[in-house]
């Protein structure tokens, strides 16, 4: 599946609107790939919104994946999980779910290389620039680290980090397969017309992101 954009959900981040009418939104604009990241919410909460984007994602022909949670990911068959660092081992989540589409966060070379190793499907790669989105530390990698990892990898890789518009075709030069933006479209005034405009930033590059079973 085409999927060079992927917008990742945060109610807290929403402006105010429902996770659930941002994935609307998104889905009418096009987006066929859409993480449920939904760190402030219960299980049972999580689960339920996880049926329900399911259910959306399927009607549209797009790909959801789940951020952190396999066994959610697992129960309301989504065709992926997202792992952090700090999360469920990729191995581990490889030998249980062998079909789904697995991705991995790295925040360096080194990590996304053993990402890869470990069984990975794609590796996010960032935060790239600054972000609002979480809390981070660390140093933002930026188009430098970008160009040195990607030859490095024969998996998609996505990118992420307080990404716009003006930051696609550069990315792209880079090596990056697909966009992977939160704030971008969930705080945008109209969230479709944010992902029309990024998809039309993005279906100008060649290099498009490929997902799939």
């Amino acid at each position: 599946m085409q999927a060079g954009l992927y917008v990742v959900t945060s109610q807290a981040l929403s402006a105010g609107r429902s996770t659930i009418a941002i994935i609307e939104a998104a889905l009418r604009g096009g987006a066929k790939l859409i993480q449920l990241r939904e760190k402030d919410m219960n299980t049972k909460e999580f689960v339920q919104l996880a049926q329900v984007a399911r259910r959306m994602t399927e009607k549209a022909d797009a790909l959801l994946v789940i951020n952190d949670r396999l066994d959610v990911a697992m129960g309301v068959g989504a065709d992926g999980v997202h792992l952090g660092q700090d999360d469920f081992p990729v191995d581990m989540a490889r030998r249980l779910a062998p079909e789904m589409i697995i991705g991995a966060s790295s925040h360096s070379e080194k990590e996304a290389v053993e990402a890869e190793r470990l069984g990975a499907s794609y590796v996010n790669i960032g935060p790239l620039f600054p972000t609002t989105t979480k809390n981070w530390r660390g140093s933002f990698l930026g188009l430098e680290a970008l160009r040195t990892i990607c030859p490095r990898l024969r998996i998609p890789v996505t990118v992420m980090g307080g990404i716009k518009k003006e930051h696609v075709k550069p990315l792209t030069e880079a090596g990056a397969t697909a966009i992977a933006v939160v704030t971008a479209v969930t705080t945008a005034p109209d969230p479709e017309a944010a992902v029309r405009e990024l998809l039309d930033q993005i279906r100008k590059i060649p290099r498009v992101g490929v997902f799939g079973m």
